[in-house]
């Protein structure tokens, strides 16, 4: 399927005529050249071509996108994965002068959160009636583009340009030895910036007739490709291949027929390249669907041809329908959405509604972990630390996604805060909340991000050790009494983020002397912020450094001047001092 812009038209039958195979084809064959070839590709690790393993979770459904617009792409989404699905295939179409990177990456960050896989094909500008022909000398500018941005997952998708065997798509004229040199020099450059790059030839016409210089028969088109390509060469650049397996004749086949020009086209084209020396390729049918007809009818023929014949072969890795939404001609007859509706046709809901694998896509981890934890904690305490995760790979860490920290070896109680949509290049601080017990002495762990308990990410070791619990004297003066002494005292201790870690009340003090045998929650080297409390004075408060064994700190005298009582000394200390006379006795015992 073809489209230009801004001119796109269709042509009669008679422009074409009968196939090689005898067969009527395309009774309504559109040509038009700017395709967004939606293609479902497994999102596995796929190396040479022959690696693509099926036993491994993939969502084959997919959705071709005229436009990667935020709706669109949030419908694609609702499309491919529901019904237990997860990771489906979106392809799209990037112009030579489309290339913003600033716009394609937050495309790709869009389809990261939505969990989309980006398919990519590759398209010149159009020229009058045609596409302008690529030059070996665009793959450079191409494939620095291409690896600037940062990818939704390990595998980048790219199909190398739409149907060359039609003279329209290849600046006029039909010419396999040309595209052979342009293929080959473009996979190359592209394997040169990056081995993640899973390159695809174009999708061809298999309906075509031998016609040149504006058409040429598939069959031909591939043997004159690989008889200028050595079988290993094509497998260290290759890693699968593009199929268009439409329905024909006139888009409107069943989904019963076999064969060329069927939806098992691509059945007719692994025979022919395993004829060529290219054995067992993984398939990706990029175009497929039905023209407009009978609505039932059309969501009828996509149930059996997802249930029945595409996803029970696992040499097909994924099919892409077109075309979600196409608001014009030449597609609208093609378009899942209706014309001018924000409604769907039966077709979406029946894909809609079919069961679906929850794919499990390779994407690159990397980032750091970063901490500054203390070396001496205490027994019996409680603290409060942060640990800060930069996230430099390429899925979004997240609760939702199976992603969780841990401590290891788990010899501490402890509790992290959720993780919450960390998306690559993002830096967060996570609060971990720590609880040791009685047991002392020194101990070894590590801080892991994991995904469903595998491990993606570790930390450097933590060493530390547990120290009893230290001790708390302090000495103060009740202002303006000789002798300090009483029962109702309070002391709060805070650490350097003004955290309250500990707070004791009915603390007694005699002669001025008082004592918290046991403090809790204190990291030992580290200064604290120690308040003591008591009704109707003022607050004071003193600096300490917490060691092992005993601590002493000194307040200054404590002025009885909080009347109210509200921790300062303001207008409101005065009246109730004026209201209550028996206030006297604090100043003068």
């Amino acid at each position: 399927m073809r489209y230009y812009y801004p001119n796109c038209h269709s042509r009669p039958v008679s422009e074409y005529g009968v196939n090689s195979s005898g067969n009527l084809f395309n009774r309504f064959r559109i040509k038009c050249g700017m395709t967004v070839v939606f293609i479902l590709i497994i999102h596995i690790l796929l190396t040479p071509i022959y690696a693509y393993n099926p036993d491994l979770p993939n969502n084959k459904f997919g959705i071709h996108l005229a436009q990667p617009h935020l709706e669109d792409l949030q419908k694609a989404k609702e499309l491919i994965n529901s019904s237990g699905g997860d990771w489906g295939y979106v392809t799209l179409v990037i112009q030579e002068n489309d290339r913003d990177k600033n716009k394609w990456q937050e495309i790709f960050d869009l389809m990261r959160g939505l969990h989309l896989i980006p398919i990519i094909r590759l398209a010149t500008v159009p020229e009058a009636d045609r596409w302008r022909r690529p030059a070996e000398e665009d793959a450079d500018s191409w494939a620095e583009f291409l690896n600037s941005l940062h990818w939704v997952v390990k595998e980048h998708y790219i199909i190398l340009f739409n149907e060359p065997n039609h003279g329209s798509e290849w600046g006029g004229e039909v010419d396999a030895q040309n595209y052979t040199q342009v293929a080959l020099t473009f996979a190359q450059k592209l394997k040169e910036k990056s081995p993640e790059f899973f390159i695809m030839l174009a999708g061809l016409d298999a309906s075509a007739p031998n016609s040149l210089p504006r058409f040429q028969d598939e069959a031909d088109f591939l043997n004159q490709f690989f008889n200028n390509t050595e079988i290993e060469q094509f497998n260290n650049l290759f890693s699968g291949f593009a199929s268009h397996s439409y329905p024909n004749p006139g888009f409107s086949g069943s989904p019963y027929d076999f064969g060329r020009g069927s939806i098992r086209n691509y059945e007719w084209e692994l025979n022919l390249l395993k004829q060529l020396g290219i054995k067992d390729p993984p398939v990706f049918i990029t175009e497929t669907g039905w023209r407009r007809g009978d609505e039932t009818t059309i969501a009828d023929y996509f149930k059996i041809a997802f249930d029945q014949i595409w996803l029970p072969d696992n040499r097909v890795v994924a099919v892409t329908p077109f075309v979600l939404d196409y608001q014009g001609e030449p597609f609208l007859n093609f378009s899942w959405k209706k014309f001018q509706n924000s409604d769907f046709y039966p077709q979406f809901y029946t894909v809609q509604s079919l069961s679906k694998t929850k794919g499990e896509p390779v994407q690159i981890e990397k980032g750091e972990i970063f901490f500054d934890f203390p070396k001496e904690l205490v027994a019996d305490s409680s603290f409060h630390f942060t640990v800060r995760l930069k996230n430099l790979g390429q899925a979004v860490w997240d609760k939702n996604f199976g992603y969780q920290l841990s401590v290891v070896p788990p010899s501490l109680e402890y509790f992290f805060a959720d993780l919450k949509k960390i998306r690559p290049f993002e830096e967060t601080d996570i609060d971990l909340y720590i609880k040791t017990n009685g047991t002392l002495g020194k101990r070894n762990a590590q801080i892991v991000l994991k995904k469903e308990d595998k491990e993606i990410l570790k930390s450097d070791g933590w060493r530390f050790e547990v120290f009893p619990l230290p001790s708390l004297e302090f000495s103060l003066k009740l202002f303006p009494k000789f002798t300090t002494q009483a029962d109702d005292f309070e002391i709060q201790v805070f650490n350097k983020e003004e955290e309250l870690v500990l707070k004791r009340k009915q603390v007694k003090v005699k002669k001025g002397k008082g004592k918290i045998e046991e403090v809790q929650n204190v990291v030992l080297g580290s200064k604290y912020r120690v308040v003591i409390l008591k009704p109707y004075y003022l607050p004071r408060q003193a600096f300490i450094t917490f060691g092992k064994s005993v601590n002493k700190v000194s307040f200054e005298p404590m002025l009885p001047f909080d009347f109210s009582p509200n921790g300062k000394f303001d207008v409101r200390d005065f009246m109730t001092f004026l209201q209550n006379p028996k206030s006297l006795n604090l100043l003068f015992p």
